[in-house]
């Protein structure tokens, strides 16, 4: 709003005028002259205004709009002409608490701020001094009704949650009703929504049993992980023993067929000779009497009796007798 500006101006003027007509009595010793002069001293500093740079000024001539004029140092003719002065600065006004009925018939308790300025170009300052009165009361009653319109229209639940959509909506109508006022809304805060205590009670038990939900499911969720883990570390483990036992026994067989290959491949020769002493040593406990040609060992011959893998056959050597006859158990001599 627009206010006249007289700051200092009084004290200014009457300082002025007793000063000079003290002055002048003392000069001319007569009243007269001194109230006169002292009166149209005043008369001049009452009309001197000084606006600060916050501020835009209107100037009207007799009732009429004259000229608009920025921060500085004026002089009106006092009577004729008056000085308006215009805040252009950013405002608050608190839009009150009001009881607001949501779409499923709860009531709630709301209170905004809205946040504004006047443009400061000339059409504009014109327009809040000369397009609507009193433009913050206007400001607060059109912010209380598009506040029920807006809310009225959720769900408390909703309304709760989507803050910044009420705001922006709120703001935004603020702004096409008050674009010829030349008012500037910078932004529409809420600062509550309480439902009344019972329902406010009944909506925290239901916020603290969706929280234990919640809770209940991490908790599950976070024992199926671990029993996961265990199952799987499980499964890992059998499969380390299992390959264990596999090469252990692949070594077991390894060594096996080595030791196998060895005996078939060194020790054949030595189990023949095995034998043919096992079967000399069956003929001298029988007493058989055997004639050994010159050159002959007496195991080579008797042991070719006990050779599987041939028949046996007398051995011949030059200058030697053969084997005449083997003789059984206590038969005569040749």
């Amino acid at each position: 709003m627009a206010n006249e500006t007289l700051t200092g101006n009084s004290a200014m003027a009457i300082t002025g005028a007793i000063v000079v007509a003290i002055l002048v009595y003392l000069t001319t010793t007569s009243w007269l002259w001194a109230v006169v002069l002292g009166l149209i001293v005043g008369y001049i500093l009452i009309g001197v205004r000084i606006v600060r740079p916050t501020h835009r000024v209107l100037i009207e001539f007799l009732g009429k709009y004259q000229r608009y004029g920025g921060p500085g140092l004026y002089w009106i003719i006092p009577g004729i002409q008056k000085l308006y002065s215009v805040n252009i600065t950013e405002k608050l006004v608190n839009v009150d608490r009001q009881e607001i009925i949501t779409s499923d018939n709860l009531n709630a308790f709301v209170d905004a701020q809205i946040y504004f300025k006047v443009k400061e170009d000339e059409v504009h300052v014109k327009a809040s001094q000369y397009y609507v009165f009193n433009y913050e009361y206007q400001i607060v009653s059109l912010a209380r009704t598009t506040l029920r319109n807006i809310i009225g229209g959720m769900t408390l639940k909703t309304a709760n949650s989507e803050r910044n959509t009420i705001n922006n909506n709120l703001a935004e109508a603020l702004k096409k009703e008050t674009a010829l006022w030349g008012i500037d809304i910078v932004r529409a805060e809420l600062k509550e929504i309480q439902p009344p205590a019972d329902v406010q009670e009944t909506m925290n038990k239901v916020v603290k049993a969706l929280n234990e939900k919640v809770a209940a499911i991490d908790f599950a969720t976070a024992t199926e992980t671990n029993a996961d883990g265990q199952r799987r570390a499980a499964i890992k483990q059998a499969e380390g023993i299992r390959q264990a036992t596999i090469l252990e026994a692949e070594g077991k067989a390894e060594s096996i067929r080595l030791v196998n290959e060895a005996a078939n491949k060194y020790f054949i020769e030595n189990a023949q000779k095995l034998k043919q002493l096992e079967v000399t040593q069956a003929c001298l406990e029988r007493n058989t009497k055997i004639i050994v040609p010159s050159g002959q060992s007496v195991v080579n011959i008797i042991g070719g009796f006990g050779d599987t893998s041939s028949p046996a056959t007398p051995t011949e050597s030059s200058g030697t007798a053969t084997v005449l006859k083997t003789l059984g158990m206590g038969g005569g001599n040749y």
